[in-house]
Order: structure tokens, then sequence, then C-alpha cells
């Protein structure tokens, strides 16, 4: 037997001549056969009954993007997707599935980023089924503490347990935000949204895929520090968004003292000495530097 998906090609036959047959055709033989009077007629009339019984289980309507996995005493006899209303035999065991695109929103777990800093990191999963025969032969629902069978909810703890393991290996591989200047390059959880969206949804699929199950986006919709250091890190990016600000301040003020200077040279509009240069260079860069406007001291030589 195929251990994979494979279109149902047993009877399947339109539902309303299907349905013309049973009750009409059928019932009038039954008259037919009763009002004849005879122990033949009687005998005949007997398994027309049953097959008027039979004709009225078995009906099936099918809607677009829904399955029905056929199954004739434990055996797998494919998979039916035709769109329309069909009568199929009624001994034909229907497991029914949707193949339409589901959501998933993954509540927050707290994970340790790639240098130990515990972070609280959620997803949204977008995901649907691809093969019916792995979907219902493959998963064990109890194992998914599901009573009843296959249903909605065992699909559900199945995806949602794979996609927080997978999510816990993606997100250890990974530092929250770049801590050193010398890994401004490497990929963050922060800032790298894109790349680790995919390569979160190739890890689920790796998962998903013995179970029959696609996943069609992978995409991170809640990432922080965890509440034990978010006070301390919170202070660690404000002093880097500090020396920042001060490094760009600093650049630009000594930019300017230098086109000072040679615009000066360059005008002769004075002659000044090292000793004035170098005081001019303290005076501009403490105006340019400070947190707060100066009041300027003149010096008038008297």
């Amino acid at each position: 037997m195929e251990n994979h998906e494979f279109e149902y090609k047993g009877l399947c036959i339109n539902g309303f001549v299907m349905l013309f047959f049973t009750f009409i055709l059928v019932p009038l033989l039954i008259v037919f056969a009763v009002m004849w009077g005879t122990v033949a007629s009687f005998v005949c009339a007997v398994p027309l009954f049953i097959l008027f019984i039979l004709g009225c289980v078995g009906y099936i309507t099918q809607e677009p993007n829904v399955a029905r996995v056929m199954i004739f005493f434990g055996k797998y006899k494919g998979t039916c997707k035709r769109v329309g209303y069909y009568w199929v035999n009624p001994f034909m065991s229907r497991k029914k599935l949707s193949l339409r695109i589901r959501n998933m929103d993954i509540d927050p777990i707290k994970v340790n980023d790639k240098i130990g800093n515990p972070v609280l990191i959620g997803m949204v999963l977008v995901w649907k089924i691809k093969d019916t025969y792995k979907v219902v032969f493959d998963l064990d629902s109890q194992s998914l503490g599901v009573q009843g069978g296959l249903n909605n909810q065992a699909l559900s703890n199945f995806v949602r347990i794979q996609s927080d393991a997978a999510l816990r290996e993606v997100t250890g591989h990974f530092a929250y935000d770049n801590t050193d200047v010398n890994q401004e390059n490497e990929l963050t959880l922060r800032d790298s949204g894109n790349e680790i969206s995919e390569l979160l949804e190739r890890k689920i699929n790796e998962r998903l895929t013995m179970a029959g199950i696609e996943v069609v986006e992978a995409r991170i919709n809640y990432l922080a520090y965890a509440p034990e250091i978010a006070a301390v890190m919170l202070r660690r990016q404000q002093a880097s968004a500090i020396i920042t600000a001060r490094e760009k301040i600093v650049e630009g003020a000594v930019s300017m003292v230098e086109m000072a200077l040679r615009t000066l040279d360059d005008k002769g509009i004075v002659e000044l000495s090292n000793e004035q240069k170098a005081t001019m260079v303290g005076n501009l860069l403490a105006v340019l530097c400070a947190d707060e406007p100066l009041t300027p001291t003149l010096n008038a030589n008297v």
C-alpha cells in the first residue's frame, strides 16, 4: 500500500442522479412487486428494499478546499477532493479534512538567546494540510491529549508543540541585539526579521512535513527581554544610544572646526599661531559639544 496521498478513483456517482434512482425508481419497483401479489414478487421486493435503504445513505457534499479520506474496512482507498454533490459506497468510511489556510498565534515563550540573555518571543504561524494520508494515519491524537480521534484540536496541538520547539531552536542561534561593535554584521533577533522568519519557516516545515502539514508563513510578532533583566538591558540600550549620539556630535564638531581653520587660512582673514589655533579649537569644541547653550565671554584686553 502506498504511504502517501493519492486521488480516490472508486465509486462516486452524481448525487442528484442517485436521488432520482433511490426515491423514485426503486420505490416504484417495490410497489409494483407488492401489487403483483406473488411469492416471487415479494422475494424480489426484499432486495429492492435493501437497495433503497443503502441508497438513502452515502451522500456527501464537497466544498472547495475540503477533502475526504476514503477508508474501506481499514484500507486506504484514496482522497476525494471533487467539488459537488456525490453518492459513494455507504460502507466506505469518510474522514473529512479542511485544506484551507489556518492561522495560529503562538504565545510568547521564555528562551535564552545566543549570549544567554532570557528573552520573550512569540510568533504568528500560517499553515495548512498538504498530505491527508499522513495527517490521518501518521498522527496519534491520544498522544496529543485529545480523545475521540483526529480533529482540529489534535492538529493544532501538534503544530503548536512543534512550532514551540523550532522557535526555541532558532532563538538560541541569535542574539537579541548587537552588544559589540565587531558584531555589527551579525544577524540579530531585533534587526533581522526577514532572515529570521525564513529560517523559522524552514525549521518548522522540517518538523511538520512528517505529519503532512505545510507552513505557509512564520513571522515573529513579539520580542522583548524577560522581566528580570528588562530594566538592566534598557539602561544598556540608553547608554549605547547616548554614546552613539556623542560620537556623531564630536565627529560633526571636529569637521566644523577643521573647516573653520581651513577657511581662515585659505582666505587669509587672520594669521593665527599654533597656540591661538589650539585655543580656538578648544573653545569651538566646547561650544559645539556642550549639552546646554553656553554664554560666551569676550576678552577686551583692557
